[in-house]
């Protein structure tokens, strides 16, 4: 991947480069949108409780908020529950068959319904979560006893439920926009941008602990120095591939046909991206967050047992980032289909037999490759919450947070740069058919 060559197709090429501005344009409205909060909220207080929070699944939400949590702002929910939704729409896609029929048979109109039974369902998980996030603060106080809500009542909750689904539907829209009109996905890339908002003043914070002597030298060298690792490892493992070798009996170039030739079909080391602890994540910040503002002894054990850093929380935690890893790797990659096309095309493994021996074949190789990533996952999002509860970090530290970054700027780049070579294609044949028309009214 040349970065240099995809930020030189930004400025030549008119076409990326409007939707390269149209994904920042977008990005820009989603930032203005987190500094914006709900009323009837006494901000200061609500940011010295989420100050004490530090740490906890509520300092995790509000990193990927970027922000907008501890602000109660109109885009505090985020894109979570559109998350959640998506991911009870692929598991109810495996168990319910009519659900299979609509994504695998209906084509366009089935993908199209299945988008739309997603929006509601994040409307109504926004709605309920919304609802949570309003009765409990109506009860909360800062440390210092201040309370987050000076005029509780049936109007505070109608205005904090009306503002925070309408914004969590208002950011799902912006990502879906981003997904058809910008590059990338639109949803990971708004993930994306409120957790790279929270750097600069995670570094401002360092610096002035630093000259404070709050913090030592010696350990934000080894923070960096982690930071750094995390990153070169994530990138060879984003990048690693096991290539299949393919040879095709015949290949035809214009009507002549011509002998034997190899390829290869790349299978990634983490076919799934970053999706996995996308929705590991947002699994578990939902309960925690409606959990959190119910008043029961067993509603406060569920979310003092969930608290990042707890041994529950991180069992529960790599389980599932094993279970949406191979959960989404069947998703996107279908050994049967993918036999049936080589077999199709003339296609096949070198000492392997076509049809089912060779979906058997590329099922061995997918499962293996698919547990060292689940295991890769899950060390990357782990490790960090141990290493943050050991040193007191005044910052939280994840490599969950640090995955979707790179993960999710990766994925663009490539999709930067597989559009700007698809376009050349299609200038190079609309100018070679130019010409052939050219060429035949000549004769003419």
């Amino acid at each position: 991947m040349n970065l240099s060559k995809i930020v030189g197709n930004v400025t030549e090429v008119p076409e990326l480069r409007k939707r390269f501005l149209f994904t920042l344009a977008i990005l820009a409205v989603y930032r203005l949108g987190a500094h914006i909060p709900v009323p009837g909220i006494n901000v200061s207080a609500l940011i010295e409780f989420f100050q004490r929070a530090q740490g906890t699944v509520f300092g995790m939400m509000d990193v990927f908020s970027g922000g907008a949590l501890r602000k109660l702002t109109v885009f505090a929910l985020g894109v979570m529950p559109y998350i959640s939704s998506a991911i009870i729409m692929q598991l109810l896609t495996v168990a319910i068959p009519s659900i299979e029929k609509l994504a695998k048979e209906e084509g366009e109109y089935g993908r199209k319904k299945i988008s739309q039974y997603t929006r509601y369902g994040a409307v109504l998980l926004a709605f309920i979560q919304a609802l949570g996030i309003s009765i409990g603060l109506q009860s909360l106080t800062s440390p210092s006893g201040v309370p987050v809500v000076p005029n509780p009542g049936l109007t505070f909750m109608f205005v904090t439920v009306t503002t925070l689904t309408a914004g969590s539907t208002f950011l799902m829209w912006l990502g879906e926009k981003i997904t058809e009109r910008g590059i990338g996905n639109g949803i990971s890339l708004l993930i994306f941008a409120g957790i790279v908002s929270r750097i600069p003043n995670a570094v401002i914070t360092t610096v002035t602990m630093l000259k404070n002597g709050d913090m030592s030298l010696f350990k934000v060298i080894g923070v960096v120095v982690i930071i750094v690792g995390m990153i070169a490892a994530i990138v060879y493992i984003q990048e690693a591939e096991r290539r299949v070798p393919l040879q095709y009996a015949r290949r035809t170039v214009g009507r002549q046909a011509t002998g034997k030739y190899t390829s290869y079909l790349p299978v990634k080391l983490n076919p799934s991206g970053v999706m996995p602890i996308i929705f590991a994540a947002s699994v578990l910040m939902f309960p925690a967050t409606v959990v959190k503002f119910i008043h029961h002894p067993i509603a406060q054990a569920i979310y003092d047992a969930l608290q990042p850093g707890s041994t529950l929380y991180m069992v529960v935690y790599g389980a599932l980032i094993f279970f949406f890893t191979y959960f989404y790797t069947a998703i996107i990659f279908n050994p049967e289909e993918i036999a049936e096309n080589l077999n199709k095309a003339g296609g096949f493994i070198p000492g392997i037999r076509a049809g089912s021996d060779t979906a058997k074949y590329l099922d061995r190789i997918v499962s293996r490759l698919t547990f060292a990533g689940a295991v890769f996952l899950t060390l990357v999002a782990v490790i960090p919450l141990i290493i943050t509860q050991n040193m007191h970090l005044p910052f939280y530290f994840g490599g969950t947070a640090i995955l979707i970054v790179v993960g999710v700027a990766l994925d663009t780049l490539r999709r930067m740069e597989a559009f700007a070579l698809t376009l050349s294609y299609e200038n190079f044949f609309s100018r070679r058919r130019r010409k052939f028309r050219l060429e035949a009214g000549g004769t003419k």
